[in-house]
Formats: C-alpha cells, sequence, structure tokens
C-alpha cells in the first residue's frame, strides 16, 4: 500500500484567508481538493492523507486528515508530511513563488506534478508568453501595436487566475496603472486584450508530450473599476468531431515541447481569435478548476492517469 499526502494551499493554511475574496478563493480550493481526494479513494492502492485547517469541512471518503503544528510555515508542514508518505500532490498557486517553494522542499520523485525548470517559467506571465512566443505559438505578444479600439490588460506577472487583473479602454492608463503597480513593488503585466472566445485546455502532460484531456469554456465578469472576474468553467465544450480540437491538441503538443519539465495535469488559458485561432495566455503547472468534475465528465480517473506518468518517469529513483 502506498500513501500519498494531499495539500491544498488555502485551506490546508498556506495562504491567509481574508475578506470576502478570500472566501472565494477558499471555496474553489476546497472544490479542487475534494475533487482530487475523491479521485485518490477510488484506487485501492493508495492511502490518502489530506491537509486541513481546524473548522473546514473534511475531505470526502476515508482518507486521513491532518493539519500544521501551531505557527508552523507551510514549507515546514509539508517537508514533515512529504518524508512520511510515498508521493505528494500539491495544488497552490504560483504567486510569491510559493508553488516553486512547495516543490524544492517536498523534492523531485515525490512531487506529482510539473518539474522545478517548467515552474520557474510558468510562474512568470511573461517569461510564459516569451517561451511561447519564440517557439512560433501564438500569444498576446504577437498584437502588441496599438489599434483603433483595441483594448489593454494589466496583471500581476506571478498571479493566479484573474486576480488583480484589470482592463483598459486606453493604452495610457494601463501605462500609468502598471507604472504604480511597478513602483509599489509588484511586477506588473501590460498586454491587449485578445477578443474571442476565452477557453481553456486540461492536458496531461509527461516526456515532453501533451494529451488533451478536455477543451473548456471560461467565463470571465467585468466588475468595478474594469477588474475581471473568474465566474467558473465550463467542461467539455468542443468534441473531438470539432475542427478546432487537432489544431487545439497540436497547440497543446507545441507547449509541452516549448516549457520542459511539465508534468501531470496542466491547464492552459486561450482565446481562439476568429483569424489567428488559438492565442495562448498562460499556462498553470498544476490543478486548476477544469479539474472538479472531470474525471466523470471523461469517464476516466484523471487522477489514476496523473500517477502512472509520475511513477513512469520516476520509476528509476526507486530502482
Amino acid at each position: 500500500m502506498k500513501s500519498i499526502w494531499v495539500y491544498e494551499a488555502i485551506s490546508g493554511g498556506g495562504l491567509p484567508d481574508e475578506g470576502l475574496h478570500g472566501a472565494d478563493l477558499l471555496a474553489q480550493g476546497l472544490r479542487m481538493r475534494d475533487a482530487l481526494v475523491a479521485d485518490l479513494n477510488l484506487l485501492s492502492d493508495y492511502e490518502v492523507t489530506v491537509a486541513s485547517l481546524d473548522g473546514l469541512p473534511r475531505p470526502p471518503g476515508r482518507a486521513r486528515v491532518v493539519g500544521p503544528r501551531a505557527g508552523e510555515p507551510a514549507l515546514d508542514f509539508n517537508a514533515r508530511q512529504a518524508l512520511r508518505h510515498d508521493a505528494a500532490w500539491v495544488v497552490a498557486p504560483e504567486t510569491g513563488g510559493l508553488l516553486a517553494a512547495l516543490q524544492s522542499v517536498v523534492g523531485a520523485p515525490r512531487w506529482i506534478g510539473s518539474g522545478a525548470a517548467a515552474l520557474r517559467v510558468a510562474s512568470s506571465k511573461s517569461q510564459t508568453t516569451a517561451c511561447l512566443a519564440a517557439a512560433g505559438i501564438a500569444t498576446p505578444r504577437a498584437f502588441d501595436q496599438p489599434a483603433d479600439g483595441c483594448h489593454w490588460i494589466v496583471k500581476p506577472d506571478d498571479g493566479a487566475g484573474a486576480l488583480d487583473t484589470r482592463l483598459f479602454d486606453s493604452l495610457a492608463a494601463a501605462l500609468a496603472c502598471q507604472e504604480s503597480r511597478n513602483a509599489a513593488g509588484a511586477t506588473a503585466v501590460l498586454e491587449r486584450w485578445v477578443e474571442g472566445e476565452a477557453l481553456s485546455l486540461s492536458l496531461l502532460c509527461g516526456g515532453g508530450r501533451a494529451e488533451l484531456l478536455s477543451v473548456n469554456r471560461q467565463h470571465i465578469g467585468l466588475g468595478e473599476s474594469g477588474l475581471l472576474r473568474f465566474d467558473g468553467v465550463t467542461l467539455n465544450v468542443i468534441g473531438k468531431s470539432d475542427p478546432r480540437c487537432p489544431v487545439l491538441q497540436a497547440s497543446a503538443s507545441r507547449v509541452a515541447m516549448a516549457i520542459g519539465g511539465l508534468r501531470g495535469f496542466v491547464g492552459v488559458d486561450l482565446v481562439w481569435h476568429a483569424e489567428r485561432g488559438p492565442v495562448l495566455i498562460e499556462v498553470n503547472p498544476r490543478l486548476t478548476s477544469a479539474y472538479v468534475g472531470l474525471s466523470s465528465a471523461l469517464r476516466r480517473n484523471v487522477a489514476a492517469a496523473v500517477l502512472a506518468v509520475h511513477e513512469t518517469e520516476f520509476a528509476h529513483a526507486r530502482a
């Protein structure tokens, strides 16, 4: 029997839960945690241990729950628990280098997910688009020239999802926002808003290859002062018979070749542009909200598939 450690950063104590915004992130984190644990519970050869703060809902099924010691930092908590388990599956944002730091303390042989090199690239939106553009993949960099009626986006370079992402009608206003954020010590990215259908790809990556599991529709809302809002995702909206599907599979394969070390579940955000087709916005080297309900939609245990990739790539570490 193998043991696996599951740590979701907000419910496990790695990020502050502040106000309504924090509550929304906590709810998303709990949904991802519970979907993952439900899949792992179906595997008879794994015992599951889940991180959870006191007072939060328990994960489903037979999983054991543990919390950090009083005042114990998230990195110390994960390092301690990883040593007690055969594998560690961490769900955390890239913000502030958290995901990369957690990978470092867990160590590659136990870490279920992308490697350190992939995390370094994907943790920076500017590095990601530069890497993809260098590989000939369409990104917002192809739309940098001002045009009549175009809009602009300012967002954190290492932010997760639509966090602190603002839409502007003019380049001057966007530049002022970027300069203000940079002056405050927060590295901000400015890029053209790409018109089109907001989609995401759910990928199974390994060995420099990517299997396209699902094409999903992202629901993006616009709040006060131009702040973007993530309103959820609809799974599996483009079937294999759709002519866009092979184009998106080709894009997924090119991403896996461009960013070395992508492994396991990976999410890719993109816009389907009417003339250019897929324009890739960012790469999430971890579980995303699109994982929730995916195994049921595909009639396939996605967690089992991810673990199989890990077992194949790290078999030498146990030989």
